[in-house]
């Protein structure tokens, strides 16, 4: 007979801790928009994926715009995928927003208009991964999921495994250790997910962790060791003048601002670019379907304009 791995069980001092870092989340939680009574399922989604590698801090205002302009998947699905893109304005990672004009589509077209609640109807959708899915559907919809991103797996290295950071991707172990915390209740296990989120986002941050401020600074793993480890982990923060990032981020943006076709081996902006980076820059636009060649030789356009 095949042997499985024993599923690890929450302990009582497991359950101490959750339920510290939940009363704290009650007291110190921000006010975020996406988390009033209020807020429609599509609401939480469109902040899910604008906050992926994005400070709330940025995408406060975008997030508003948007749902001023867009409350419903039908709203959004009527524009046009040009528009979304400029309303994405300086977020990052704009292939975001052409995922999220194609999620709104699909919501529309196969779920008449109402965002599923089912993980695999949710991870279905264009831009949706595991994180994002858990996330709506705690949050939204007030299920009990297994929500696990940046923060929370710092909070679990730290207070649970006695590491100052996580590993570069996530084991299995730390899904195993994610998954014996939820609470068996579903309103309980959407508090402890955005408890925990909140924790690592406010406190239990990446380089300068307030501990003095930690609910659970006295059971907390890596402050018994004397928080060990810290200064000589690896920085993950990453490189951004000179990068095809910016200068994809530049073409977008001279695209986004004009209302004409653009030549970026002809503008100002870009020409201390080299050409062989331009170019490559350009054709990865070209294959993420954000911009088209237009008539005009070397020109280009946001694609779906008009």
């Amino acid at each position: 007979m095949p042997k499985f791995p024993q599923l690890r069980v929450a302990t009582t001092g497991d359950r101490r801790r959750v339920a510290e870092i939940c009363a704290w989340y009650e007291r110190h939680a921000r006010a975020l928009p996406w988390r009033e009574p209020d807020c429609s399922p599509w609401g939480v989604l469109v902040s899910e994926v604008m906050l992926q590698q994005t400070p709330v801090a940025r995408v406060e205002p975008v997030w508003r715009e948007w749902m001023a302009r867009w409350p419903t998947p039908a709203d959004l699905a009527g524009a046009t995928q040009a528009d979304a893109v400029r309303a994405w304005g300086r977020l990052g990672y704009p292939r975001r927003a052409l995922r999220l004009w194609e999620c709104a589509r699909e919501v529309v077209e196969r779920w008449d208009g109402r965002v599923p609640t089912e993980r695999d109807a949710l991870l279905s959708l264009p831009g949706v991964g595991d994180y994002t899915a858990a996330a709506v559907q705690a949050f939204a919809f007030g299920a009990r999921a297994v929500v696990v991103d940046t923060n929370v797996r710092r909070v679990l290295a730290r207070a649970w495994s006695g590491e100052p950071l996580p590993a570069l991707s996530i084991t299995r172990a730390e899904r195993d250790l994610a998954a014996s915390l939820v609470p068996s209740d579903a309103g309980a296990a959407a508090q402890w997910a955005a408890a925990s989120m909140e924790l690592g986002a406010l406190v239990c941050t990446a380089r300068a962790p307030r501990c003095d401020a930690c609910p659970v600074a006295g059971e907390c793993a890596w402050v018994a060791q004397g928080r060990p480890g810290l200064a000589d982990a690896p920085r993950r923060t990453q490189a951004w003048h000179g990068t095809d990032r910016q200068v994809r981020g530049t073409v977008l943006r001279l695209l986004r601002d004009s209302t004409a076709p653009v030549v970026p081996a002809s503008h100002d902006e870009l020409a201390h670019i080299s050409a062989d980076q331009l170019a490559r820059c350009v054709d990865s636009l070209l294959a993420d379907g954000l911009v088209v060649r237009t008539a005009a030789e070397g020109a280009l356009a946001l694609a779906g304009e008009g």
